[in-house]
């Protein structure tokens, strides 16, 4: 099987005080992303994993990095590009292009 490339983007909402949160983003166990979450207004950041992989089911996570005063929520989970479905907020699929 020959890997295959999607675009999965989500909405990223945060509350926090004190210092800027950090968070990590894995898809399965591999680490996507390490960021520092900056904006103070009731905003949101679009984040967006690109994923090249066989068809299949996969789940990412966000990982908050310590210490912190901090609560995320992922919202309107979309493929962007390529052969895919969304299953969940946090969940998704790459089908087989044949």
């Amino acid at each position: 099987m020959e890997p295959v490339f999607v675009k999965i983007l989500f909405d990223l909402h945060c509350d926090w005080e004190g210092i800027a949160p950090e968070y990590r983003i894995y898809v399965e166990d591999e680490l996507f992303c390490e960021r520092t979450f900056k904006w103070k207004e009731p905003v949101y950041l679009t984040e967006i994993l690109q994923v090249e992989a066989e068809h299949g089911t996969y789940e990412f996570r966000l990982e908050k990095v310590e210490p912190q005063l901090s609560n995320f929520k992922i919202e309107n989970t979309r493929v962007k590009y390529g052969p895919g479905n969304i299953l969940s907020d946090t969940k998704f699929e790459i089908l087989n292009e044949n």
